[in-house]
């Protein structure tokens, strides 16, 4: 909450005069433990001022409050030291990453890939990303600084703990809206939006103990969600996943549980799971302990997509269990699956397990899974 205390406003307005000048670090100003920076258009017009407040926040952490407005996004907003928050004021409040600018728009946690000790309590909330994909170049952020490869995401999380982002929206992103990555536990991402990602509205890896809840991921190029690496132990609730390639894309993920979920109007399957493979001269070869199991959907309901409902696409996919679920309107209206007894199904409505060998489509399997994995990107 914005503080009304006329003591703390003044020392709001004073400290962000001070950072905005480039004063702050010169007269020793020191901001209190929960101090709040209040910016706005006229006064922050893009990311230098508003990384300049993030740096000047106190070691205890703090957080810098965007007014409603644009705010033109060049370089990546980094929040990197533990307790540091970035609210906006709603829909009003957009981050817009310029012209040709070819970089993520907000990083939170570390840019390496392989961080030493998590990043604690980090807060974005209230604020839209908009992407502007159409004027970007590469997928991938090539500033001279950034050495670890980083994709040029809305929202990019990684090394990440206790931390949460509420009622953001991420918009035309060059990769991914939402990605988290490389050691990200406990996070708290409710109430988000992703719609025309260049790859997937949200795509997690090596996340785990996390709640994803309240997601509105639509018309995004490639996967509504793509879970694709040590993927365990998350819930994902209460969520619509529509107009995207595939609803949800999965491999290397165990013990979640997905509740209350309606995919629709996918343009091929609802839900695929499989499990990663590799390349070798005589074929492709399974790599171990990268398949999908022991998941539970609870409340699935999969309506009016162009391709499979529920897709099981490799044997070792095993103990997933479907419960309470709709299957409706789809070009193959069942669960499919390579074996028998795959996945253990539970009041599951309208749907019946047929042997994927069955489908001309599932007849070169390895040759699908190729396909779907160029579009796993994110």
């Amino acid at each position: 909450m914005r503080t009304k205390q006329t003591v703390n406003a003044r020392i709001v307005i004073a400290v962000c005069v001070l950072l905005l000048s480039g004063l702050a670090p010169v007269l020793g100003v020191s901001m209190t433990p929960g101090a709040t920076v209040e910016l706005t258009p006229a006064t922050a017009p893009g990311d230098p001022q508003i990384q300049l407040a993030l740096d000047q926040l106190p070691a205890t952490g703090g957080t810098v409050l965007l007014d409603p407005g644009v705010y033109q996004i060049r370089h990546p907003l980094y929040l990197h030291r533990n307790g540091m928050s970035l609210r906006g004021s709603g829909d009003a409040t957009v981050l817009h990453l310029a012209d040709r600018a070819d970089c993520p728009v907000l990083i939170l946690g570390y840019m390496e890939h392989a961080p030493a000790q998590a990043i604690q309590d980090l807060h974005v909330s209230d604020l839209v990303i908009d992407g502007n994909r159409s004027h970007q170049l590469m997928e991938q952020w090539q500033d001279p600084r950034n050495t670890s490869g980083i994709e040029n995401n809305g929202l990019m999380i990684q090394g990440v703990s206790n931390s949460t982002v509420e009622r953001v929206v991420a918009a035309h992103c060059r990769s991914g809206g939402l990605v988290t990555a490389n050691g990200t536990r406990n996070l708290t991402v409710s109430e988000f939006t992703a719609f025309d990602s260049q790859f997937d509205g949200l795509a997690c890896y090596k996340t785990e103990n996390s709640v994803f809840t309240k997601l509105n991921l639509h018309d995004n190029q490639c996967a509504g969600i793509s879970l694709d690496l040590d993927f365990n132990h998350n819930l994902v609730s209460d969520s619509t996943i529509t107009g995207n390639d595939l609803g949800i894309f999965m491999r290397d993920s165990f013990k979640n549980q997905f509740l209350n979920l309606s995919i629709t109007q996918s343009r091929h399957d609802g839900v695929f799971i499989a499990q990663w493979v590799r390349s070798q001269p005589k074929g492709w070869a399974y790599i171990p302990e990268t398949q999908c199991a022991d998941n539970q959907f609870d409340g699935l309901k999969i309506q009016d997509c162009a391709g499979m409902a529920f897709c099981v696409h490799d044997a070792t996919c095993v103990n997933n269990v479907v419960h309470d679920g709709i299957f409706s309107g789809n070009l193959h209206d069942q669960l499919v699956q390579m074996g028998a007894k795959l996945v253990h199904m539970q009041d599951l409505l309208k749907a019946k397990p047929v042997m994927a060998q069955q489908h001309e489509a599932m007849a070169h399997p390895n040759h699908d899974l190729a396909d779907v994995t160029t579009k796993g990107g994110g």
